[in-house]
């Protein structure tokens, strides 16, 4: 048995086809194939000595029951747990779920915000200092800023465009004064782009991180690491650098971007205090703060300039620019408000750190848009300076998180 079926030729592998050939020519019976039926007798033998093949119960492979062979609702049973392993496999196969589309979402809301944010700056700077070179009188200009800002936002509440916040006397009251120190530094930011070029100017307010540190340290005796103070050292540096080589270097317009800064330190202290648990929107509140601000302003713009001046400085622009001019008004008014009212709406969705580094490319581009449309002279040495305090303001952001 075992040499016929471990072997693996044939029996009739003994005779060559020369031989069968042969033997059919002269018609010979072909011999006996003794081997094969010695092979069939013990073939035979083996068979018989082999005893009938058992088959174990299912129950001992864990398909039945303990007590007797697998039943079928066993069988479904064990079906059923096999699907369910399988689905579970399936399960576990990482793929994109609710939360990581809704986080891909609110980065490119954020990119939106951003991209809005900077652009709606640089268009106001542009038209602002337009009317400011033609129309001199900052004061009546960032009057009109808020007064149009505040008229859009009534318009809107009007129209149920945007929802009407729900305030109260303590709102306003928390509110009144962040609006003094908004007031005071849109004012002085205005007062220096009349006098300077607009990329002095924002040079001048990159340098706001350094007011922020020193104010909170010395009157609010609120401390910082190393590293936050060490970034206030090329951000002063440049900044002062930039201020020595500027070519149209003026007093006013320096200490106007100077007093800017600190205000809207003092703008952002006042309003992270007043302003904790208040539930109105980013757009709402910017809103409420345009109106509070002018209340404030018209008064002072009144007494510091007053109508008379502002008639015949009107006339003069008019006449030499033409009608261009009250567009140039109306387009830096509403530009104002828009890009104010974009970059509340991000600080409700972004960090107060996330927002700083935002404001600093904000400066960036409005600086070398200003240069490239205003044909600023620019020294390479100035150019340093600039460079500079942005890229300390930067470390800035970095060392304060």
């Amino acid at each position: 048995m075992a040499n016929l079926i471990c072997s693996t030729k044939p029996p009739m592998a003994a005779f060559t086809a020369s031989d069968l050939l042969r033997s059919r020519s002269l018609r010979k019976p072909l011999p006996r194939l003794s081997p094969l039926s010695a092979s069939s007798d013990k073939l035979s033998s083996s068979l018989s000595s082999f005893k009938p093949l058992q088959l174990a119960p299912l129950g001992s492979f864990g398909l039945g029951s303990r007590d007797g062979p697998a039943s079928a609702a066993n069988l479904r049973g064990r079906s059923s747990k096999a699907r369910a392993y399988e689905a579970d496999r399936s399960d576990s196969i990482p793929m994109p779920d609710n939360e990581a589309r809704a986080a891909a979402a609110q980065k490119v809301k954020i990119g939106i915000y951003f991209a809005t944010w900077w652009a709606l700056n640089v268009v106001f700077n542009i038209y602002n200092k337009k009317v400011l070179n033609a129309f001199p009188y900052p004061w009546l200009t960032s009057t009109l800023s808020l007064a149009v800002g505040s008229l859009i936002m009534l318009l809107s509440w009007g129209a149920r465009v945007a929802e009407v916040p729900k305030t109260d006397l303590d709102f306003w009251k928390a509110l009144a004064p962040v609006a003094v120190a908004h007031t005071i530094g849109h004012v002085a930011a205005t007062v220096s782009m009349s006098k300077v070029a607009v990329s002095f100017t924002h040079i001048i307010k990159s340098g706001e991180p350094a007011f922020s540190v020193l104010v909170s340290r010395f009157l609010l005796g609120e401390r910082f690491p190393v590293p936050v103070y060490l970034s206030l050292l090329p951000i002063i540096g440049g900044c002062a650098l930039a201020a020595v080589t500027e070519l149209n270097f003026n007093m006013t317009g320096f200490m106007g971007a100077m007093i800017s800064n600190l205000a809207f330190v003092f703008r952002n202290i006042f309003s992270k205090k007043g302003m904790k648990g208040k539930s109105v929107s980013g757009m709402n509140y910017y809103a409420c703060l345009s109106m509070l601000s002018l209340l404030i302003l018209t008064p002072f713009a009144i007494a510091v300039e007053g109508p008379q001046m502002w008639a015949a400085g009107w006339n003069e622009a008019v006449s030499q620019i033409g009608p261009h001019f009250v567009w140039w008004v109306a387009a830096q008014s509403v530009f104002y408000h828009l890009y104010n009212q974009v970059s509340y709406m991000s600080l409700d969705e972004i960090s107060p750190l996330t927002f700083s580094i935002g404001n600093t490319m904000k400066r960036i581009s409005v600086i070398v848009a200003s240069i490239i449309i205003f044909h600023t002279p620019v020294q390479p040495i100035n150019a340093l300076g600039a460079a500079i305090a942005i890229f300390g303001t930067f470390l800035y952001s970095q060392a304060k998180q």
